[in-house]
């Protein structure tokens, strides 16, 4: 059976590196499943998804002239419904809630300090305004005492 782009094929794990896993396909060639292909959640150690000797059922990316092979562990699974009810129901979001195994995606974002719902936009925009002016006059201070203060000037 020749290794067609799009075909789903069977394979064997053979090796697994920080970048991703070997795959060993019919007729003895191998390919590779790059880490972002490894499953549709962030992936931090491929340990975590595959192990060697494994069997795994991949999808055919790429086929180079090379004789490169792109494999897909992601792209071979059955698509989740709710994920598919998600998408009809306009909700594109990819962003998850913080895990507590620590492999998942977290929530980087800083509790925001302006959002209170009794506020009025004013309200917000003049606090915002206030702590920004507070924060640029106290690294301006900061930088100014580095340089020797404002109009100090060395003289020849």
């Amino acid at each position: 059976m020749s290794i067609e782009v799009g075909s789903v094929v069977e394979g064997v794990v053979t090796g697994i590196t920080n970048f991703g896993a070997f795959v060993e396909l019919d007729e003895g060639k191998t390919g590779l499943v790059h880490i972002s292909e490894v499953a549709d959640e962030y992936v931090r150690d491929i340990h975590d998804f595959l192990q060697e000797r494994q069997k795994v059922k991949v999808k055919v990316l790429s086929v180079d002239e090379r004789g490169k092979i792109g494999l897909s562990v992601k792209q071979a699974q059955e698509k989740k419904p709710e994920a598919e009810d998600n998408r009809a129901h306009g909700n594109h979001s990819s962003f998850h809630a913080p895990r507590s195994n620590n492999h998942g995606p977290r929530d980087f974002r800083k509790p925001n300090r302006y959002s209170k719902s009794t506020a009025s936009f004013e309200d917000k925009l003049s606090k915002f305004l206030k702590d920004s002016d507070e924060r640029l006059t106290d690294l301006r201070r900061k930088t100014d005492s580095k340089r020797g203060g404002r109009g100090a000037r060395r003289s020849d």
